[in-house]
């Protein structure tokens, strides 16, 4: 491998900056239009090609070499959350949201990375799609952006995303970390009302007790998980949420239960979904009752492409060393919608460990006192443009 080389000194002054700007403005879901517009300017300014898609909420630039090939795409998602910032940072939000999870990291990276590549496009053997997503923590914006044909015209051959902060216990702060095959989980959500017929608490039997049917049903799913689902198999069933009654002495009408089911196979994912409702259903009927389940398949698992996990591995291990490259030896439970890509063409997703202590404490991604180490973000950049220049 032939290491590129750039003017690094630079290239961290612009990312940090770009980082810190998009920092103060987080924004929700695919109501991004601070952040959109701040893509598009930086876009502009360095004469890189864009065009607006879903509703002007995502942002698709294309940077062509001078040779023909193969087009890579890159994404960065830009959302952030609604959590409210406890950092002591110089540029904290004070609009109620936080990047708690690091895009903003995400999208300076990617910015970065475009202004490189369009600069040395001499050097481009094909092409590199910059894919700016909007919604991943929420309603899922990567299957709008596919819908719309942001994989199309030039069609992309490869997919490369990753993830800043502190994803995997396995890697040490600067790491990076790989898995081939299943990298994170598929995220479903599940709401089950048990509904039967309320009435005073003293005289049950003229009820149709509604709380029994719905504690039942969850020893019965967690019996479920561990008797029908393959120990080997990973994955996981959590109710999160049981709501039900007004008051000690009523029986109420209905209650309900809400939970998530993270899964790394589409096989046991119907398994669970399938067990999950026949049990509800056949709980609720043996009370006299009935159940109401509404069952949501979201983000399905995200599986890297095992021959390009290889190559990027490798790559990643001349460019930064061995020590600072792992091979994870399993999967996260998470879940992220760059599964979407990764199911249209050969993906991958990739965690670095930029982890920073706040008040002497390092906390997860979605804290509200999440802190990225800036120093160690230079290497996303570094991974996205020498892979870039690999894999074209």
């Amino acid at each position: 491998m032939k290491a590129f080389k750039y003017d690094q000194s630079k290239a961290e002054e612009i990312l940090i900056k770009f980082r810190r700007d998009l920092h103060q403005i987080p924004e929700i879901g695919f109501d991004l239009p601070k952040t959109v517009k701040y893509v598009c300017d930086v876009l502009e300014e360095n004469g890189i090609p864009y065009k607006k898609i879903v509703n002007g909420s995502a942002v698709v630039a294309l940077i062509e070499g001078e040779k023909s090939g193969k087009t890579l795409g890159l994404r960065a998602d830009m959302d952030a959350l609604p959590v409210k910032e406890e950092t002591d940072l110089e540029f904290k939000s004070i609009n109620g949201n936080m990047h708690a999870c690091g895009h903003d990291c995400h999208t300076a990276i990617l910015l970065t990375t475009g202004i490189i590549l369009n600069n040395h496009r001499d050097e481009l053997k094909g092409n590199v799609k910059l894919l700016f997503q909007p919604s991943e923590e929420k309603d899922g914006g990567a299957k709008p952006m596919i819908d719309e044909g942001c994989l199309k015209n030039p069609e992309v051959d490869y997919v490369l995303g990753q993830h800043v902060g502190v994803l995997s216990q396995e890697i040490e702060i600067g790491q990076m970390g790989f898995v081939g095959g299943p990298m994170m989980a598929s995220l479903d959500e599940f709401t089950v009302d048990f509904v039967g017929q309320g009435g005073h608490g003293a005289y049950p039997h003229d009820t149709i007790d509604p709380v029994p049917m719905a504690a039942s049903a969850i020893l019965a799913l967690q019996a479920f998980m561990a008797r029908k689902v393959n120990a080997l198999d990973s994955a996981v069933f959590t109710i999160g949420q049981v709501h039900g009654g007004t008051q000690y002495n009523i029986i109420p009408d209905s209650v309900s239960i809400n939970g998530t089911v993270r899964c790394l196979s589409e096989e046991v994912r119907q398994q669970i979904a399938d067990g999950c409702k026949k049990i509800c259903t056949h709980t609720a009927e043996s009370y006299d009752g009935k159940a109401e389940i509404n069952y949501n398949f979201g983000y399905p698992a995200l599986i890297n492409d095992e021959e390009l996990a290889d190559k990027v591995f490798n790559g990643s291990k001349e460019l930064f060393g061995e020590k600072n490259v792992k091979k994870l030896s399993k999967p996260s439970m998470g879940s992220e919608d760059f599964a979407y890509f990764a199911q249209e063409v050969p993906a991958v997703f990739t965690f670095l460990n930029t982890s920073k202590e706040c008040d002497g404490v390092i906390y997860p991604n979605h804290n509200p006192k999440f802190l990225v180490d800036e120093d160690i973000l230079i290497k996303g950049v570094d991974y996205f443009v020498q892979m870039s220049m690999n894999l074209l």
